[in-house]
């Protein structure tokens, strides 16, 4: 794990968080930890209609954000569409300012070889995960470039190019390692304007409804973590210094235990239970 780097603040308090798929899961829980210091949260999905196996909208989400002594602005965001993202992120400068901080968390997956992946729904994982990721990079990079801790936080995982992860679901993995590229490249192209660029990736199966639903049901969930550790994990990364700590490929796990977390069972879906290990780690 690389060093810990200067601690810029201890709070995003008054800070702005740009959020894609923060409807539910990962990105929800990011969200609400920033929160819990007073953070402005732009809630930035599709999700508007409640759905019967993905629980959860941009407007719940918000509720859970205000409640949690944040505040939300919900916008309805197809991240495979530039238009759509342009609107939600002039609208959150419009309301709170600016930009401090975005979170691409917004990603599809289908875990299929590669004759049993329609060009349908390969697009759809380039789409969103490396295309949506690039894109809302690039609309809010001016806005980050005038913030005083810019960072941005790609959900993906660590660039571990060994066949075993590509073999089994080759479009699922390069769509996600089209996000962690982003992550490789932009860390370095942004350094001089002090714009942080992270991967965040979990060490363990997170219980979402996407793993719910997509990747085996409740005995997957029995043997996951709850979100939260990544909201907690993603909280350490974004209150360090942008222009001390960027360019890495961080663990949950590990990026705690430098914060000097080291029982991590309050995360565990059931409790003393056998964790099952997350992809690419």
């Amino acid at each position: 794990m690389p060093q810990v780097g200067e601690r810029m603040s201890n709070t995003l308090q008054g800070k702005t968080l740009f959020i894609t798929g923060a409807s539910r899961g990962i990105g929800k829980a990011i969200g609400l930890r920033a929160a819990r210091d007073g953070a402005n949260v732009v809630i930035a999905a599709k999700t508007t209609e409640p759905h019967p196996k993905l629980p959860g909208t941009i407007y719940t989400a918000a509720e859970e954000i205000e409640k949690a002594g944040g505040k939300a602005l919900a916008c309805i965001v197809d991240v495979r569409d530039e238009g759509s993202i342009a609107e939600a992120v002039a609208k959150a400068v419009a309301t709170f300012g600016g930009i401090d901080v975005l979170v691409n968390n917004a990603s599809a997956i289908s875990l299929t070889g590669t004759l049993q992946t329609s060009m349908k729904r390969y697009d759809l994982m380039h789409n969103i995960n490396t295309r949506g990721t690039f894109a809302c990079s690039q609309a809010c990079i001016p806005h980050l470039a005038k913030a005083k801790n810019p960072h941005i936080l790609n959900l993906s995982p660590p660039l571990n190019m060994e066949a075993r992860w590509f073999a089994p679901h080759v479009a699922y993995t390069m769509a996600k390692f089209g996000m962690s590229l982003c992550v490789l490249g932009m860390a370095e192209e942004l350094k001089p304007q002090g714009i942080a660029v992270n991967a965040l990736w979990p060490r363990t199966v997170i219980a979402t409804a996407a793993v719910q639903n997509l990747l085996g049901g409740d005995e997957i969930v029995k043997g996951s973590r709850s979100p939260e550790i990544m909201g907690d994990a993603a909280y350490v990364i974004l209150t360090r210094s942008s222009r001390e700590f960027t360019g890495h490929f961080c663990i949950d796990d590990e990026t705690l235990a430098s914060a000097g977390v080291k029982d991590l069972s309050k995360y565990a879906m059931t409790p003393g239970g056998d964790l099952i290990p997350d992809f690419f780690v």
